[in-house]
């Protein structure tokens, strides 16, 4: 009997970075026409594994087979150009430029010297209609949304007619239906053959979605599974190597007396949000929900000062206040954590130490010299309080896995001691351990009398830790509810309200 050839065969990986073993001794395996699910708590070395095969990391020890062939490419272009395709949980795109440019970066067709503007076209146009992506081959990428530029980036990758297709955390942004339109590309490349290696936290989709599941934790491989003999508790036990009995902490927090009221708030350069008005109570923790379009992140950079308003009152403690600017609304007691980390979150050239103290940098600063004792010691508590694994504070943020990266982020705006934290998407792209330990910590700060506004795409967490949510829909306030009246088909109606 001949041994079976797999389509990927990664076999007995090491890497290692300063101060950190990322890959030890990993070996994986995906077969042709399958959904291959990859899992692990941040850190566990899923991201650094695929990276390795697509180049980006040179492996320290271990080999790659693609279709039985040993393989070795020397960066991404050589995978691409080998039918290796990889969607990246951060978008590395061109945003000035329009979406048939980020397609076809490098790879322009020409007309004798000049680039073929209506091939361009054509093609991109071409893979959309086969996708079933309904997006404008000519729009600015800037002027899309995070999950439309993710569909372009899908869209990308499969234009490689790649056989082996990497999606990192690829249903981080997306709506409910917007996952399911990926779904149906999913198993249309499945059914062409593809191998797709599947990047994700979230539970329910790994159990959909995939044919077999692989477990990391710490840099190791911990186990391979049919999907079908696995269930979400399996899968987390596997993942944190214990068992993990509520999803959610218990809530403990009671809100109180109105700390702040919005009202009739409208953004100045439409579209945005249109006359919105609500109440934060002191120790709340107050959900946003939402299609995408429904202007959920606008809404927060409105009350942050970072897109204006033509119309509209913000009061914090019955007291007007004006955040013309994110430095003023600092001032004033608001902190926005973003919902993209890496273009508006880190500075990821920069070290942990750096990334903690910069939204408060002037209490550290006399006469220009930093206080690096202070700046030491408030960084140590950053990385003890949130749980970061870092080898040290003088690591580069960006060399973190995305989770850890997070919750130096909300360390950074804690330590900015705000009244009203505004959270966009603040468990996107991290583990179901990690995630727990972001809603714990939520919960605490509203013990401690904080105002939490939570956008998130993710109903079952929004009606999991709120204590009332605000449903968005096309800029305006649809709704806003107690959770014990809610269920996701309640708030999904309420979303559809202005469409």
């Amino acid at each position: 009997m001949t041994e079976e050839v797999y389509l990927l065969e990664m076999k007995n990986i090491s890497k290692e970075f300063p101060g950190v073993k990322a890959l030890d001794d990993v070996s994986f395996r995906v077969k042709k026409g399958t959904v291959h699910a990859l899992m692990g708590e941040n850190g566990a070395g899923k991201s650094t594994l695929m990276k390795v095969l697509f180049g980006i990391y040179k492996e320290d020890a271990g080999e790659i087979y693609v279709e039985g062939k040993k393989t070795k490419f020397p960066d991404p272009k050589t995978a691409l150009e080998n039918g290796v395709s990889m969607v990246h949980q951060e978008l590395n795109q061109v945003l000035q430029r329009d979406v048939m440019d980020n397609i076809l970066l490098g790879r322009y067709p020409k007309k004798g010297i000049f680039v073929d503007q209506k091939a361009m076209y054509n093609f991109t146009k071409e893979i959309f209609d086969d996708l079933g992506i309904d997006i404008d081959p000519k729009s600015k990428l800037r002027d899309l949304s995070v999950s439309e530029r993710q569909m372009v980036e899908i869209a990308k990758a499969v234009s490689y007619e790649a056989k082996i297709l990497v999606l990192d955390e690829p249903t981080s942004s997306l709506t409910q239906q917007e996952v399911e339109h990926l779904f149906r590309i999913i198993n249309l490349l499945r059914d062409r053959g593809c191998g797709i290696v599947y990047i994700s936290h979230k539970m329910e989709e790994i159990l959909r979605i995939s044919d077999e599941v692989t477990v990391m934790r710490d840099g190791k491989w911990i186990a391979t599974e049919d999907s079908s003999n696995l269930t979400t508790d399996k899968i987390i036990s596997l993942m944190v190597g214990r068992d993990l009995t509520n999803r959610f902490p218990p809530k403990t927090n009671s809100p109180k007396e109105v700390m702040m009221e919005v009202k009739n708030l409208t953004g100045k350069y439409q579209p945005s949000v249109q006359d919105v008005s609500f109440e934060l109570r002191k120790g709340e923790i107050l959900g946003v929900a939402g299609l995408v379009g429904s202007r959920r992140t606008e809404l927060l950079e409105t009350i942050f000062g970072i897109a204006s308003h033509s119309e509209g009152e913000i009061y914090l403690h019955e007291k007007l206040v004006d955040n013309k600017d994110s430095s003023t609304a600092i001032e004033n007691g608001f902190a926005l954590l973003t919902e993209e980390r890496r273009s508006t979150g880190i500075f990821g050239g920069l070290n942990v130490r750096f990334n903690s103290i910069i939204a408060s940098i002037d209490n550290y600063s006399t006469y220009g010299l930093i206080n690096n004792k202070k700046a030491k010691e408030d960084t140590d508590w950053v990385i003890e309080s949130m749980k970061v694994r870092t080898p040290s504070q003088k690591t580069l943020i960006k060399t973190l896995s995305g989770g850890n990266q997070q919750k130096v982020i909300i360390g950074r705006w804690l330590l900015t001691d705000p009244e009203v934290l505004l959270l966009d998407e603040p468990t996107r792209g991290v583990d179901v351990g990690a995630k727990y330990e972001i809603y714990q910590l939520i919960i605490d700060l509203a013990n401690r009398d904080k105002g939490i506004i939570f956008v998130s795409s993710e109903m079952p967490e929004l009606l999991g830790i709120c204590d009332r949510i605000l449903v968005m829909s096309n800029g305006r306030v649809a709704g806003i509810e107690d959770v014990e009246n809610l269920d996701q088909e309640k708030i999904m109606t309420l979303a559809a309200e202005y469409l």
